[in-house]
């Protein structure tokens, strides 16, 4: 094709017992009237033994589409085996199926699995780790350009609500030379209902920053104030390439603690708790404050 593009398949699973966590991504890129390309990324939390450990590792071609390959970069080696299982339907985070084939957005985003359970293994500089039960998703993206500016924040492992889950991703664009304020769009699932969030109707309000994010999401049927914190030295950055040119950074921990306070019609407002259940990413095109970009480029 003519026009560049990318693709990125992966999934993010945290242990319900201790602060560990693995965010994997197969990813393809492909710039204009080039060959398509791909990448391997793995960063695997412990928090009990140290800062996350994070490889990728560039490719010639696409990479596998299964979550079952390994990874060796820079002195770094990584190797990965999982299954998701999950019920409910795909979580399409736009809400109109027109904005999934006009040009704007840019970025398409879905959760094939927005709330997963996950079996399997994964190494990280050759100390393994059996995966049994962990609670996490599977996501899909793909597009011609990044957002200026991105939030994704997914959350499980409710102490109130185990079953609850929140996927929402918040984007500013560039329409024109303008950015635009943000626009949330996204789900919560609670009491066996899924609640949508956002919309370009539904302005919500955002302090996202290195680390912490403070928000409300206005919804259909609910609202939700969300709190956001990544522990100290637990979030790791990467560099993302834009197919037509120029970078990002995108900040990732997967083991965050979040704070929701969710209002419904006719209903006492709940609070809900997860204490590294959370994941929370921000990227940008600026360099990110106090956090070191890992070493590995993006073509």
């Amino acid at each position: 094709m003519s026009g560049g593009r990318y693709e990125s398949h992966y999934l993010r699973a945290v242990d319900p017992a201790r602060p560990r966590a693995a965010w994997i991504r197969h990813t393809t890129h492909q710039r204009p009237g080039a060959a398509a390309t791909g990448a391997l990324w793995c960063t695997v939390w412990d928090a009990e033994s140290g800062p996350p450990y994070a490889v990728k590792q560039s490719l010639p071609e696409p990479p596998p589409a299964r979550f079952a390959a390994g990874a060796e970069a820079l002195g770094r080696t990584a190797a990965w085996d999982l299954s998701a299982a999950g019920e409910g339907p795909p979580l399409r985070h736009l809400g109109r199926a027109w904005m999934y084939r006009a040009p704007l957005p840019r970025t398409k985003p879905e959760s094939p699995l927005p709330d997963a359970v996950f079996t399997g293994w994964v190494e990280a500089g050759g100390r393994r780790t059996e995966v049994a039960g962990w609670r996490g998703m599977v996501g899909h993206n793909w597009g011609s350009e990044h957002a200026e500016r991105w939030v994704w924040l997914h959350g499980v492992g409710f102490d109130e609500a185990p079953g609850a889950w929140l996927d929402v991703v918040l984007g500013r664009v560039r329409v024109g030379g303008v950015l635009t304020p943000w626009v949330a769009n996204g789900a919560l699932a609670l009491d066996g209902r899924r609640y949508r969030l956002g919309g370009l109707a539904r302005r919500p309000s955002v302090d996202a920053r290195p680390g912490a994010f403070e928000g409300t999401l206005p919804g259909s049927g609910a609202s939700a104030r969300v709190t956001v914190v990544a522990p100290d030295g637990q979030t790791v950055a990467f560099r993302y390439a834009d197919p037509a040119g120029g970078e990002h950074t995108a900040l990732n921990c997967s083991i965050a603690e979040m704070h929701l306070r969710v209002e419904r019609a006719g209903r006492p407002a709940l609070e809900l708790a997860t204490a590294f259940g959370a994941a929370y990413e921000l990227g940008g095109c600026e360099a990110p404050a106090g956090v070191s970009v890992e070493p590995f480029p993006d073509p």
